[in-house]
């Protein structure tokens, strides 16, 4: 019997392709010289699509008339066409859970190097300027005491509160709406959270709902002695209005590990002193990363078994 087909349109991790290779007989779209000319021909062929993190648009999922589950690496799906997919009745999965506890430590270590200044620190060292100007100077920041609001309390927004609170730190948040069961104290508005807080932690997904959430009024509200931490996605932040902000000494510093517009980061951002800048690497261990693409697989192989994927995504539910 024929083997089904399993349409990758990457790049994506090898261990998926090895992976998804053992039972399917994977394509790769992104190595087809004429990817338009090939879906207009193949397009019939694939009932599953395996796609990294520069996900899938309205046209691709239009050109593949029997697909049935998109199985997307992330758990953020904003670069998957959620709305085309529901429209032609496709399944999107992601991968939440696996990566919850690597992304919660590096939100920790950047908000460690943030506010007690550990990179510039560093650098005192390497540049020789302890021995010859004395010890770095005392950091105005610290994390006991203080409160980090967070803007998102889903699971690694839980995973980041349980080690800020062994941190000594107070937890307050913001969402859509206050959640039962949760101590922690909610505000229902961003700005007045933001007002209230020492630290700010962005852990919510991208997408036109949470565009630019954090503007220069939030800002202003976080105030000249907060800082502001984004694990979340680029878009979340108004970047622009974030550089004003660090240069004129509106809020006292950031950490960010994710950028509007990925990889290129501005250089009037990249020389501002009171940053931590990371290259995208919350989840970016071999092992966390294998996991995520596991599950990836995991969800094509459920679904062509059971017809039921692991983890979909609430937009578009199964049947």
């Amino acid at each position: 019997m024929d083997r089904q087909q399993v349409l990758v349109i990457g790049p994506i991790l090898p261990y998926v392709i090895a992976k998804l290779g053992e039972r399917f007989d994977v394509v790769e779209l992104h190595k087809e010289a004429d990817r338009a000319g090939f879906l207009e021909r193949e397009g019939k062929r694939f009932k599953a699509v395996a796609c990294g993190l520069k996900g899938i648009d309205r046209e691709t999922i239009a050109a593949l008339p029997d697909l049935e589950i998109i199985s997307s690496f992330g758990v953020g799906y904003d670069a998957v066409d959620v709305a085309a997919a529901a429209q032609a009745g496709v399944v999107v999965t992601n991968t939440p859970g696996v990566l919850d506890e690597e992304v919660a430590n590096t939100a920790l270590a950047l908000m460690l190097m943030t506010v007690r200044e550990l990179n510039r620190a560093e650098n005192h060292l390497r540049a020789g300027r302890w021995a010859k100007d004395g010890p770095y100077p005392l950091t105005a920041g610290s994390l006991g005491g203080s409160v980090l609001g967070i803007l998102g309390l889903g699971r690694i927004g839980k995973a980041i509160a349980r080690r800020a609170e062994a941190c000594g730190m107070k937890i307050h948040y913001h969402g859509r709406h206050e959640q039962a069961g949760v101590a922690y104290r909610y505000h229902a508005s961003l700005t007045e959270l933001a007002r209230a807080s020492d630290v700010l932690m962005a852990v919510v997904p991208g997408g036109a709902a949470t565009h630019h959430m954090i503007d220069r009024q939030v800002l202003e509200a976080l105030g000249p002695n907060g800082y502001l931490i984004n694990i979340g996605r680029g878009t979340v932040v108004d970047e622009t209005a974030l550089i004003e902000a660090l240069s004129k000494g509106a809020i006292r510093g950031a950490g960010l590990d994710v950028f509007e517009n990925e990889p290129a980061v501005p250089e009037s951002l990249v020389v501002l002193e009171n940053t931590v800048l990371l290259p995208h690497v919350g989840s970016a261990s071999v092992a966390t990363r294998q996991a995520m693409g596991q599950l990836v697989v995991d969800n094509i192989v459920a679904w062509t078994d059971t017809r039921r994927a692991m983890t979909p995504v609430p937009e578009t539910p199964q049947p």
